[in-house]
């Protein structure tokens, strides 16, 4: 009986302390959140979505070494499923990479959607190599064909960026954003 007891409170005990390290591993880098909005338009879900704080200090110092600095942003629709398990409707990537060039002192940005380099830009500005790389406004990513009316849902959008910071994983921390909506077709 006492060896149940014992047991039990081990199991308590390592649920507590699994929860709590859950915690901080999806804890958000202060000053790091992501804004996102949905808005639907001409059978499309425009998603609009930014990184509150921009570039910090460490990854800008990152981007001006030269070492290629890739932002990558995986953007899911969700609906929202009552007393079960969200179901995914779509997904889409969304990555940016900047390239700097010492000796020319330019940037050169690409954006890239599910793999695929869709624009690339070069820059000589730092303010708007970070304009370009964390925020995104009205991307067409998928279809209201594929959506329920009048049904619960939400885009939720997580952010990475490589090369990670010093600090080991779990507690490196990425940022993420959720929209919740209606679709009411038009």
């Amino acid at each position: 009986m006492l060896e149940a007891r014992l047991y039990s409170r081990a199991v308590l005990l390592a649920l507590f302390v699994v929860a709590g390290f859950a915690n901080v591993a999806q804890a958000q880098v202060p000053g790091e959140t992501l804004k996102v909005r949905p808005l639907q338009r001409d059978g499309q879900l425009l998603v609009t979505f930014s990184l509150d704080g921009g570039l910090t200090d460490e990854m800008k110092a990152v981007v001006q070494s030269g070492l290629r600095t890739v932002f990558t942003y995986t953007v899911e629709l969700k609906m929202k499923v009552p007393a079960w398990v969200d179901r995914t409707v779509a997904s889409s990537v969304i990555s940016t990479s900047v390239d700097y060039d010492n000796l020319t002192r330019r940037h050169t940005v690409s954006l890239a959607r599910n793999g695929r380099v869709e624009q690339s830009f070069v820059v000589e500005d730092p303010a708007q190599v970070a304009q370009l790389a964390t925020n995104f406004d009205k991307l067409a990513l998928f279809e209201t064909r594929l959506l329920e009316p009048n049904r619960e849902y939400y885009v939720l959008v997580r952010a990475d960026a490589r090369p990670r910071s010093t600090t080991p994983w779990p507690w490196s921390g990425t940022a993420s954003g959720m929209a919740r909506f209606t679709f009411i077709p038009n």
